[in-house]
């Protein structure tokens, strides 16, 4: 079954479409942190990010990286700031959210120790 973003792109579910080319799609997000926050997807259907190819990972950043000088020049803002969650919708996606300052971009609470022995058995588990 397509993901809700796979009916936006197909034109079936309307949207406020920012951007697009022959792989990429980007558009206001309905549920926005700022004003301007933008989605960018890639037009292939993929759940999670790390499983599009090098090569389309690559050039969905370099997509996105457009979309957000396009975000930055024509709103204004200082920066453009984003986020990669990737469980909202089965489809990879990235947000692109304007921002003149870190209050307006939501940071999540703290909810792992940053003690150096939690550090350590982390590290350890990663590389050991």
């Amino acid at each position: 079954m397509p993901s809700i973003f796979s009916k936006i792109i197909a034109g079936q579910i309307p949207c406020h479409k920012v951007a697009e080319d022959d792989k990429h799609f980007a558009f206001l997000d309905i549920n926005p942190i700022t004003d301007g926050h933008t989605l960018v997807v890639p037009k292939r259907e993929v759940d999670y990010l790390f499983d599009l190819k090098a090569e389309e990972h690559a050039a969905l950043w370099t997509f996105a990286h457009k979309v957000a000088a396009l975000l930055k020049a024509k709103l204004q803002c200082r920066r453009v700031c984003v986020a990669v969650v990737g469980y909202e919708v089965p489809h990879a996606h990235i947000h692109l959210i304007p921002t003149n300052a870190i209050s307006e971009f939501p940071t999540p609470p703290k909810l792992a120790s940053n003690s150096k022995p939690a550090l350590e058995a982390v590290l350890k588990k990663i590389t050991g």
